[in-house]
Formats: C-alpha cells, structure tokens, sequence
C-alpha cells in the first residue's frame, strides 16, 4: 500500500515537472471535438512556434486556368515555456527535437482558429526516430494558432510559380498513450 501511494506522488511530481519544463497543461475537453486526442493519451510537451508558411501560385487541380496560393511548406522554431529553443518543424510534417530525436505525422482532422488564422489541428503520429524527447509520441495538436493563411496577393497565369512566405504562430502540444 505504501509503495503504491509513493509511485502514485511520483507520477504526479514528474507530470508537474513536465508541465513546469514543456509549458501548460491543455484542456482537451475545452477545445472543438474535431481536434481533441482519444482517451488514453497523456501530454507529455508543450511548445509555442514562431516561423512561415510558404504558398506558391499554382494553377488549380482539376480546373484549367484557375490559379491559387497552394500551401508548399511550413519552417518554425519550437520553444519551451522560458522561450528557449527546443526543436524546429518544417515539411513533412516534420518536429525535430534538439536532442535529434523527430516525428512526422499524418493530419487526422482540423477545426477552425481565430479569423485570420490557420487552422487548429489533429495529428496521428507516426513512430519516431532516434533517441530522446519526441520517441512515443502519438499524438500532436496545432492550438492557439495567428496567422499563416495563404497571400491576397494576385495569382495568376502571370504570377505562377511565384513564392509567398506569411508569418505565424501555434502552439504544439504532443502526446504519449497514458501509461
């Protein structure tokens, strides 16, 4: 009985630490159901980015001689709660950890931001590689997101092929199953 209220303080001092180290802990039952994690899942970092989205003017699929601003990649900076840098996300989707540790994904559902914004998002992870802080993950949301939706600017005939970069930011929040 003792050993199990010692291991119970342990789980819940290195959860606190972990919420202290990687940011805030997120309520997922406050957030749009579209973009909530399945039961079983436990927040393991919270990371706040800052970086572009690129769109190109490309002409639309399936639709001869119409043209829009098509989402090409993202590039961003990963920082932890005292705004140091931890890792960086760019195209893949791609959230590579300072420790070389990284994790891509496939987007499972979004549901809309703020006006302006891009999108909140759902990603099923896919397993990681190497050693450290991303191994586990299963689960990463995009919340608290401004800006990055693609240029007003003209796209045309004459303007395809043009590249646009957009400023943005979003919180990650990555998941392990509950243990």
């Amino acid at each position: 009985m003792k050993r199990t209220a010692i291991l119970t303080s342990l789980t819940a001092l290195s959860t606190l630490a972990a919420c202290g180290l990687y940011g805030q802990m997120v309520d997922n039952s406050s957030l749009p159901e579209p973009v909530r994690v399945p039961a079983g899942q436990m927040q393991s970092m919270f990371t706040s980015a800052v970086g572009e989205l690129t769109y190109e003017c490309r002409e639309k699929k399936d639709m001869a001689g119409a043209y829009e601003w098509a989402f090409v990649g993202p590039m961003a900076t990963l920082r932890n709660r005292a705004g140091e840098k931890v890792g960086t996300y760019y195209a893949g989707p791609t959230w590579e950890s300072l420790d070389g540790s990284k994790v891509t994904g496939k987007q499972q559902a979004v549901a809309p931001g703020m006006a302006g914004a891009i999108p909140l998002q759902l990603v099923k992870a896919n397993p990681a590689t190497g050693q450290g802080a991303m191994v586990g993950t299963s689960y990463i949301q995009r919340l608290n997101t401004k800006g990055g939706v693609a240029p007003t600017l003209a796209c045309g005939m004459g303007e395809k092929g043009q590249r646009q970069t957009v400023a943005y930011s979003a919180d990650y929040v990555f998941y392990k199953p509950a243990m």
